[in-house]
């Protein structure tokens, strides 16, 4: 399909834009949230909260090497604990905003504090939640509380949100997990670095969902080293360790032999990637709408950020793109594995008003991966596809030429010739 063909598809009326987008923009898990604390008190009997937990724990970062610790439990007596574990399934499922809030403020963080440091640590609190996080299914636990449980309706770029908090006192298994055999071997093993068990278990079929949860509970790496991991880091630790695993394994592949562009859209955030000819290297623009949660004045301009890496990859932490660089660059690269190809990569992400309640970096890892599922448009240069897409875009070129490193270059080179 021709560019400009694929580009007219997504041409709105913007002020039908602005209409349906009231008329979507629902604020329904306002009264939702009004009935957790009602939930609650149909769960907990006494001071124990019965029940099963979802395949899941949650590290805080605050007061790091002390942090928060806590097992995260549906409060819903009839709930299915599957469907409020964070993974790839919702987008399937087609979640909504309000649908992976209504979820996550719907468990419970029953919480402990803990030293990161567990080593070999299998009893207590920390058992319990180390265990519940290796298990392949989601395990019965007796949790006893102290007091009353506080809403605390965490949001987060990166994590997905959590629900009401309580101090645990105590945690017991009322069953034996079971776990896959892969995540034994690499708790059996003293020796094994986190990044190689990462990769290992990614090899083995289990997604990075599976692994952040292993990694945040402080079962991979070597014995003297293993440590609670902070959800927030852990998350982004897992894609950026197996991202840097995949772009090893493409860096010597022919590269794609044509300039492609794909799109998708989720949750109100609208995901460009241009595919060209060329050796690895990737650029992450994100242009953030206002009145869109991180730039909630609604009479600004667009927030823009971006950052990039070449062949050689990053030797240091992302400035302004966060954890949605990793989660963006892991999508791009499975999909060049799949195909056995190297290319270059721009992503344009274009977080629109209608994200107004942020819901975790899985919907752009989950966004992009599932671009590469649908039609592509392609152009004769990556020179020519950025100019075509530039009126679909809610920036000018120019000001996307101004952010943008390797748009940029394109002029630049353009210049010298």
């Amino acid at each position: 399909m021709r560019l400009d063909e694929f580009v007219d598809g997504f041409e709105r009326d913007e002020a039908a834009e602005r209409r349906r987008l009231a008329e979507e923009k629902s604020y329904a898990i306002t009264d939702y949230l009004d009935d957790v604390e009602r939930q609650f008190e149909q769960t907990v009997q006494g001071d124990d909260l019965y029940g099963s937990t979802a395949p899941e724990i949650f590290v805080g970062r605050s007061n790091y090497p002390s942090v928060s610790t806590g097992l995260l439990s549906p409060m819903a007596e009839d709930a299915d604990p599957t469907q409020y574990a964070t993974s790839g399934d919702w987008y399937q499922e087609g979640y909504g905003i309000d649908d992976v809030l209504q979820r996550r403020t719907g468990l419970l963080n029953s919480t402990r504090s803990a030293q990161v440091d567990v080593d070999d640590v299998w009893d207590g609190f920390v058992g319990v939640q180390r265990e519940v996080a290796i298990a392949d299914h989601p395990v019965d636990v007796e949790v006893g509380l102290d007091a009353k449980p506080e809403l605390d309706l965490s949001l987060d770029d990166i994590s997905t949100p959590t629900g009401p908090r309580a101090r645990a006192t105590d945690a017991d298994l009322a069953e034996n997990p079971h776990v896959p055999r892969p995540v034994e071997k690499t708790l059996e093993d003293d020796d094994w670095q986190a990044e190689g068990a990462m990769n290992y278990l990614y090899r083995r079929g289990f997604d990075v969902y599976d692994i952040n949860t292993i990694l945040s509970a402080g079962a991979l790496g070597q014995g003297r080293n293993r440590r609670l991991v902070p959800t927030r880091w852990s998350i982004t630790a897992v894609d950026d360790t197996v991202g840097q695993y995949l772009r090893g394994g493409i860096r010597n592949e022919q590269t794609v032999n044509e300039v492609q562009v794909w799109y998708n859209e989720y949750v109100g955030n609208d995901y460009w990637v241009i595919l060209a000819p060329g050796n690895w290297e990737f650029e992450l623009v994100e242009l953030k709408a206002p009145g869109s949660i991180w730039n909630p004045e609604p009479d600004g301009s667009y927030y823009m950020a971006a950052d990039d890496e070449s062949y050689e990859g990053r030797s240091n932490y992302v400035d302004e793109t966060s954890g949605a660089y990793y989660a963006s660059r892991l999508a791009v690269l499975e999909h060049l594995e799949d195909i056995g190809r190297q290319a270059t990569c721009l992503v344009i992400r274009h977080a629109s008003e209608s994200y107004w309640a942020p819901v975790g970096v899985w919907q752009i890892r989950e966004g992009i991966r599932h671009a590469f599922e649908g039609e592509y448009a392609t152009a004769e240069t990556f020179h020519d596809a950025v100019q075509q897409l530039a009126p679909a875009l809610p920036v000018s070129l120019t000001d996307l030429r101004r952010k943008s490193t390797m748009v940029s270059g394109i002029q630049s080179q353009i210049g010298d010739f």
